[in-house]
């Protein structure tokens, strides 16, 4: 889970998290063949795995398909998706701060946050491309309110600095999401 350092905005507070589709679901004995046409069918580059009360235990991807299943030589009609998903995913809660989570996803290099409740179900599921819609005006709100918070008077040298650090993270994540 992300600890947040400061305050900011919630994960749920994000236009996304109401607006975006419901996560797509599978149970792990579900077969790979079943789960692609299922993303195919949806234009959804993952599917979450759950158990029977409804928690996520698993995240299977395009690309767990591409060199699990098919760099592997799996037959996608037999494999099922406990065979190939990513277990043990990283998942947030839906108070997380959206902060904290585009430096964690920026940082270990994912691209699919699955958002849970207190009990551990799946809410949604952000993307890194969630996050590029986080402007500029959020970013130096974000950066000024750090600054305020650590430096005291001197921080308009911190928000500056701290501003353009943030404009280069959120360009970053912006290119690897191309």
């Amino acid at each position: 889970m992300a600890a947040s350092t400061h305050v900011g905005m919630q994960l749920r507070d994000r236009p996304e998290f109401n607006s975006k589709p419901k996560p797509l679901t599978f149970p792990e004995t579900a077969t790979v063949k079943e789960a692609v046409a299922a993303m195919s069918e949806k234009n959804f580059g993952s599917v979450i795995v759950i158990d029977d009360d409804r928690k996520v235990i698993g995240v299977m991807t395009e690309r767990d398909v591409m060199r699990k299943v098919v760099n592997g030589d799996l037959d996608p009609g037999t494999t099922k998706l406990a065979d190939v998903m990513t277990r043990e995913p990283r998942l947030a809660r839906e108070t997380d701060d959206v902060v904290d989570w585009l430096r964690i996803m920026s940082n270990e290099r994912f691209r699919r946050l699955p958002v849970v409740d207190d009990e551990g179900r799946i809410k949604a599921v952000f993307t890194q491309g969630d996050f590029v819609s986080y402007t500029w005006p959020d970013l130096i709100y974000q950066a000024k309110e750090m600054a305020k918070a650590s430096v005291g008077k001197n921080y308009a040298i911190w928000l500056i600095g701290g501003g353009i650090m943030l404009y280069s993270l959120a360009m970053i994540v912006v290119v690897r999401s191309l």
